[in-house]
């Protein structure tokens, strides 16, 4: 077959072939030959079984819309918990257990901090995240909303004082509170800093000199102890770094010298396979496999034009310290990184069965970046990503525990066609199916000895959420649903079930994300509260964001409010999640049902665009209020299943969609006039296969599988590519 190269029962598209000989399996400790055979038997064996999981998904929605349809207007929780029960999609309650998952690096098990998540085929973000370990305080501050712009204190192109004093008076309140003095000093009367008898002394004006309020805070420094250049300070698990260089332009304006205050942010990054990339062909997933590569091996780069100068990113190399007691060590410079896999849902031409059936994607993801993180384990690499030997995988979009088994099982053969140690792959579990949510510990089960990470996450959860009670009735709005009891429910039987099965200290429990990469300010006052529900991580959408949000996880103790948590008794919550968000009778105005309409229409048509015809699986969108937002493909699944649910129920019209579609195009259109790459929508409506993809997500949206997005983008971003190739 053209294009592609026949192995075994397999015809493998030549570009990935040509990737994984050439530059995945050189080095890797893995034999060509047996790779691809091994190949051949995994995936014969493995893809009928993926396919009957997906055929369970559409059997249960079926029996959901038949209930539904038969039950309206009815509200009986308790004869709806039977009939999931009677079809399974409710299961059985599993005994006690705790996971015992082993050699888990200190970042997920001990540490709580911020998480990144980020399009691993765009090299520049995934460099940037995975060197976001680190960040300046001093320049979050500065650069973001975190400090009022009030007048003469406004960001500019020129540095300006005056907003330098508010963002240092800030840092230093942040060292008074976090890592503060004895006797009630404060950091910013310190005029030097000094390592005296392994302890760190601080010189105060008039010759008085005192310590930490708690010496155990003092973790090293850098340089001479009469004169270090870096004080490095530990508080909950994270470190904190005053930089000192009285003759930087910052420190020679501060009595003590500090040039910045550095924090330990992002512990770990997610390298992402699936929503927020645009995956479609052969050439693509190469894209993907091939940054992985380089982030395992330590050698991806990328150059770019930044004002008249080309730059050139690298990963970090490690930071090095004295210890109080003058031994020398070094702390990671970069976060430790999982790979996010696609789901159960999608296949890809990539690989071909011997049917010539194009292969589950999520296998091939599994395999690949598998394969790819050996480099790391064996040492073939510039930095190690692992101190204690694991590949981390989160996989997302499971239903129930039937299919983290199926996962389970996947992860053991790979395990032994790679030659590695049983449980080396380990798995994050995203609770984003309304299944995972109802069946959570017994998904934990499936994995026990090999989970390090559950999530919640509103977006995909929402839209899993009315896609699976499409036929109840209208859903509330989106914003609603945010205060919605399902919501409240869900959000924290995630962390108790986590809790109960002993994933304290052994794995994370994680949060959302913080979608408004602009709005640092309402992030610092709102976001404490995933670390104060019991998540020891959470998602922020940009490097500077983690660094503002690991503020959080110095003033909130993770551990011990897991410690109080764990202290609850578990209630049944499956009640409370089971609280379907409709409403009965809608009362909204015409007023409203537009509003929402606008809203919805302006966000997708805004992504779906730069999906379809730029290949963009994550950026941020200007919002109808031109507030950025990041969207990725959660926040088109809840949207385009809301307008679908409401389009079902008759609380509008598809005249009055259409028109808004068109409407909205206008607005779209006008965000990115000032982008080159961009095609207008307006005028061009019966050519625009952005345009028409939009339509089909919503006019279709109830034929989706489980409302997912995924097979009519793929389908329109191929399209489009093949008009490129024939226009070009």
């Amino acid at each position: 077959m053209n294009g592609y190269v026949k192995v075994g029962n397999l015809q493998i598209a030549s570009k990935l072939y040509d990737f994984i000989c050439l530059e995945a399996l050189p080095g890797s400790g893995v034999d060509a030959g047996r790779f691809w055979s091994d190949l051949d038997t995994l995936i014969h064996e493995m893809a009928p079984l993926n396919l009957s999981l997906l055929k369970k998904r559409d059997e249960l929605q079926e029996q959901l819309d038949d209930w539904h349809k038969r039950n309206q207007g009815k509200s009986d929780i308790s004869a709806f918990k039977d009939f999931l029960q009677h079809i399974g999609y409710l299961e059985p309650e599993v005994e006690d257990f705790e996971i015992t998952t082993q050699h888990v690096d200190d970042e997920i098990a001990q540490q709580a901090g911020p998480q990144l998540v980020v399009p691993v085929n765009n090299a520049r973000y995934a460099l940037n995240a995975a060197n976001a370990r680190w960040g300046s305080l001093y320049d979050a501050l500065y650069g973001t909303d975190a400090i009022s712009d009030e007048v003469g204190t406004e960001r500019g192109a020129v540095y300006n004082p005056k907003r330098g004093e508010k963002v240092i008076a800030f840092a230093k309140d942040f060292l008074d509170r976090t890592v503060p003095l004895k006797n009630g000093s404060s950091h910013r009367n310190v005029v030097s800093y000094a390592i005296v008898n392994g302890k760190l002394s601080a010189a105060l004006q008039d010759d008085v000199t005192t310590e930490l309020k708690d010496a155990s805070k003092f973790a090293g420094y850098q340089d001479q102890p009469e004169n270090p250049t870096a004080i490095l300070l530990k508080n909950n698990g994270l470190h904190i770094e005053i930089q000192i260089d009285r003759n930087d332009l910052i420190g020679q304006g501060d009595r003590a010298g500090v040039k910045d205050i550095v924090l330990e942010a992002a512990l770990t990054t997610i390298m992402d396979c699936e929503d927020s990339v645009a995956a479609v062909d052969a050439e693509d997933k190469v894209l993907v496999y091939r940054n992985w590569l380089g982030l395992m091996k330590g050698d991806l780069s990328t150059s770019f034009i930044k004002g008249q100068s080309t730059v050139t990113r690298y990963l970090h190399p490690d930071r090095q310290y004295t210890s109080p007691a003058g031994e020398a060590f070094s702390l990671p410079g970069r976060a430790l990184l999982f790979i996010r896999n696609v789901g159960h849902l999608m296949t890809n031409n990539a690989i071909l069965d011997k049917d010539g059936r194009e292969v589950p994607e999520g296998i091939m993801d599994a395999v690949i970046t598998s394969l790819i993180a050996k480099h790391s384990l064996a040492g073939n690499c510039r930095y190690l990503n692992t101190s204690k030997g694991s590949v981390y995988i989160v996989k997302p979009k499971m239903h129930g525990s039937k299919e983290v088994a199926f996962t389970n099982k996947l992860f053991d053969r790979i395990e032994d066609m790679l030659a590695m140690n049983r449980h080396t792959l380990k798995i994050g579990v995203m609770d984003e199916e309304r299944r995972t949510s109802l069946n959570l510990k017994a998904c934990i089960r499936q994995v026990k000895d090999r989970i390090v990470f559950i999530n919640t996450g509103f977006l995909d959860r929402t839209g899993d959420e009315i896609h699976s009670s499409m036929e109840a009735g209208p859903m509330i709005r989106k914003n609603d649903m945010k205060s919605s009891r399902w919501l409240q429910s869900y959000e924290k039987s995630n962390v108790l079930v986590g809790l109960s099965c002993g994933l304290q200290n052994r794995a994370q429990i994680g949060k959302g994300m913080w979608a408004m990469p602009d709005l640092m300010n309402a992030m610092l006052k709102q976001k404490d509260a995933q670390l104060r529900a019991g998540a020891n991580t959470a998602w922020v959408p940009s490097p500077t964001a983690a660094v503002l949000h690991s503020l959080h996880y110095h003033q909130v103790d993770v551990k011990e409010v897991q410690d109080t948590l764990k202290q609850q008794k578990m209630h049944d919550l499956h009640t409370g999640i089971l609280d379907i968000p409709v409403v009965e009778e809608p009362m909204w105005t015409a007023e409203e049902i537009q509003q929402e309409l606008d809203n919805n229409v302006q966000g997708i048509l805004g992504y779906v665009v730069r999906w379809v015809e730029q290949g963009v699986g994550c950026s941020k969108v200007p919002d109808i209020h031109n507030i950025s937002l990041m969207e990725d493909r959660a926040t088109l699944r809840i949207s385009s299943q809301h307008i679908a649910n409401w389009l079902h129920h008759g609380i509008c019209t598809k005249e009055q969609v259409m028109l808004t579609m068109k409407r909205m195009a206008g607005v779209v259109d006008s965000q990115n006039a000032n982008d080159p790459l961009y095609r207008p929508m307006m005028d061009h409506f019966d050519h625009s296969l952005a345009f028409q993809a939009a339509c089909e997500l919503i006019f279709e949206g109830y034929n989706q599988p489980n409302g997912y997005t995924e097979p009519i983008l793929h389908r329109k971003r191929i399209e489009f590519k093949s008009k490129i190739r024939q226009e070009g």
